[in-house]
């Protein structure tokens, strides 16, 4: 049986007006597509891996054409499509006041979803094959379904949930799911952990940012305060106090997006940090004691927070836990297709998971060549017969490698197929790849991957077993390698870990052979290949385009090592330029702040005001005018520019590196536009 879940929202990507699900207290995000057949994942991928808009809450049309092309089966040759959310609170419906794209003549929402897919894909859906699961019975299923797992207490937490929760506790044994409690949305820890983090300058999906911070302060410092937050109640319930937001408020002054973090705002983090672990704590000692599970299996946006996780371990609550890598939504859409297969088929079973390589992989290297080829005048290339030798001595040498093999990884992580490689020794590397690369706070954290079998040389291993192979856990180092792996040590002597294993993923596995045969060190710091303003790579010109757009040293594809040409600016003026679907141009009349009458230019995505960015009049015509043909010299003929063409080109190569055009080279587009 051959069974597709989908998570996200009933936008297609020109469009902005619908949310699919009736949820005030966040927008849909973190959209995705999951294709199973007979019980065994075949393809996963969350759609901001394709519309290149991180968090996109769209429709997942173009991840669920990936899942059904490495399936080799189109939409109407699917058995069950399943969607993330109870039908009692499923609500297509307009946002605010924004243009409403198109009418809603369907009481049923299957047939509406029937209907939207099946006009995109141009098949005849039918309405029956659709079905629609609890969002958080999702969350558990994409956990205990794929934990290997006989028997287990089941917890999911995240901010809320269109049902009115924010968490489910489960106790699972066979294919039954059994609710012992749930987290009402009122007492969300993912909510309140959003809610504090605005005063340090951040938002929603910045959790991971904050918990980062976390280790630089003393949660001392704000305990009392932090108390009054939450009240632990008996039976493993709690409760939060709403009111005591406005103490905070009236306690802080708020750091501004951008601004010095003071030795007070890490103490707020940290505070966060550990009152969050105190309540899931108090939980998860009661329902332990009240079932006797002796395995736990987690699932939500909150179990990413890795720190959590490893007190979990260090704890020696449970004898095993398993942490579902695709924790936030976009795990419902497996987590969806994993209940209707055990319910339709319970004897097939399903896969304990081993990896995430779910996505498309590279082109053969004939293909890779091709594609470089179309960038030579960029870029110079080499193949060659020794791969893991020579990247392993140019990591050991001290360059930043973009690194892309294999099939795309599905989940928030990159574990080792699109990946940023660099020498886990000098401390200098993080300040280095956070500057260079990423963008982004200095004192953010990498991660080490590690052969397997070394793990426990270089790391404390709780006796509480699980799998490491997902950066899901926050591992003590051993204190005598602290020093030796400096840029993969976070402040207070821990990491989260990646074990890489030889059976799942071979050519990563002898990279890392390589470099400890260098250097007697069988680790790697690893990093997501992206750049601050997207999502990890997941295509050949995906990965190009990144490594032309940071300071990334030199690029690795399939057999292929790729460095980059100096070039004339002049020569961007060659390029077609092309704006995404999901953007759009905006000419609005305002005042100075002398008073002067001005008109304002801008480009934004159709998700939050994040993605945008203001615009020179002549770059705004030069997009007013792309077709995805000409270039941006024929179209700076056409709308007559005057600005200098280099202030022009600069400001077209920021757009490119801000993700919010594309810029391809002229032979190259006749075969992406069509």
């Amino acid at each position: 049986m051959k069974i597709l879940g989908i998570s996200g929202g009933a936008d297609l990507p020109h469009e902005e007006g619908f949310s699919s699900i009736n949820l005030k207290t966040d927008t849909i995000h973190d959209s995705a597509a999951v294709l199973i057949v007979d019980g065994q994942v075949v393809a996963a991928y969350e759609e901001e891996r394709l519309n290149r808009v991180k968090h996109s809450g769209k429709l997942p049309v173009q991840a669920i054409q990936k899942c059904l092309e490495i399936g080799g089966i189109q939409l109407d040759e699917v058995d069950r499509i399943v969607y993330y959310c109870a039908e009692s609170h499923l609500k297509f419906e307009t946002i605010g006041h924004r243009q409403r794209y198109r009418d809603y003549p369907y009481a049923d929402p299957k047939a509406w979803l029937a209907e939207l897919l099946g006009r995109h894909f141009k098949v005849k859906v039918n309405m029956e094959k659709v079905m629609l699961e609890n969002h958080h019975y999702c969350h558990a299923a994409s956990a205990y379904y794929m934990s290997g797992f006989d028997d287990a207490l089941v917890v999911t937490i995240d901010g809320a949930s269109p049902e009115g929760n924010a968490g489910v506790i489960l106790s699972a044994e066979g294919d039954s799911l059994k609710l012992l409690g749930t987290i009402l949305n009122d007492d969300s820890l993912g909510s309140f952990y959003n809610v504090v983090i605005e005063f340090l300058g951040y938002t929603v999906h910045d959790e991971y940012k904050v918990m980062g911070l976390a280790p630089y302060g003393n949660p001392a410092t704000f305990r009392r305060l932090f108390k009054k937050a939450f009240t632990l109640l008996p039976e493993g319930k709690y409760r939060l106090n709403r009111s005591w937001y406005y103490v905070l408020m009236d306690s802080f002054e708020p750091r501004l997006k951008g601004g010095e973090f003071t030795q007070e705002h890490m103490d707020i983090a940290a505070a966060l940090q550990e009152t969050l672990e105190l309540v899931v704590m108090h939980m998860l000692q009661h329902y332990q004691q009240v079932t006797g599970h002796k395995r736990l299996c987690m699932a939500g946006g909150v179990a990413h927070n890795c720190t959590m996780n490893g007190k979990i371990l260090y704890s020696g609550l449970f004898d095993e836990v398993f942490i579902q890598p695709a924790a936030h939504d976009a795990g419902n859409a497996l987590g969806g297709a994993l209940l209707a297969s055990r319910k339709l088929e319970p004897h097939k079973g399903t896969e304990t998971l081993r990896h995430l390589y779910w996505g498309s992989g590279i082109e053969p290297n004939d293909g890779v060549y091709q594609a470089l080829k179309q960038w030579e005048a960029f870029v110079s290339f080499r193949k060659t017969e020794h791969l893991v030798e020579e990247t392993a001595q140019l990591l050991a040498d001290g360059a930043v490698i973009g690194w892309v093999q294999g099939r795309s990884e599905f989940g928030p992580r990159a574990l080792g197929n699109r990946s940023i490689l660099a020498d886990p020794r000098p401390e200098e590397n993080k300040r280095i790849i956070n500057a260079m690369v990423k963008k982004r706070e200095g004192y953010r954290p990498f991660a080490p991957s590690i052969q397997e079998e070394h793990v426990a040389d270089y790391y404390v291993m709780p006796q509480t077993k699980a799998p490491y192979s997902y950066m899901n856990f926050v591992l003590k180092t051993q204190e005598d390698k602290q020093a030796l792996l400096g840029a993969v040590t976070h402040v207070d002597g821990t990491a989260r870990i990646q074990t890489v294993s030889r059976e799942t993923n071979e050519k990563y596995w002898l990279l890392i052979e390589a470099f400890r045969k260098l250097t007697g060190v069988p680790v790697l710091l690893n990093t997501s290949f992206n750049n601050n303003a997207e999502p990890i790579v997941d295509s050949i010109e995906d990965a190009i385009v990144s490594f032309l757009t940071t300071n990334i040293n030199t690029l690795i594809i399939g057999d292929y090592i790729i460095d980059k040409q100096p070039v004339a600016k002049e020569l961007f003026l060659t390029f077609v330029p092309r704006r995404p679907d999901n953007s759009e141009l905006k000419m609005s009349v305002g005042y100075s702040a002398a008073g002067e009458k001005q008109t304002n230019y801008e480009i934004r995505l159709h998700f939050r005001d994040k993605y945008k960015t203001g615009l020179s009049e002549e770059v705004f015509r030069i997009l007013e005018q792309s077709d995805g043909r000409q270039t941006i010299a024929e179209l700076l003929t056409a709308t007559g520019g005057g600005r200098k063409t280099e202030e022009i080109v600069d400001e077209m190569i920021d757009l490119w590196s801000l993700r919010l055009v594309s810029l391809r080279p002229l032979e190259s587009v006749p075969l992406a536009a069509i």
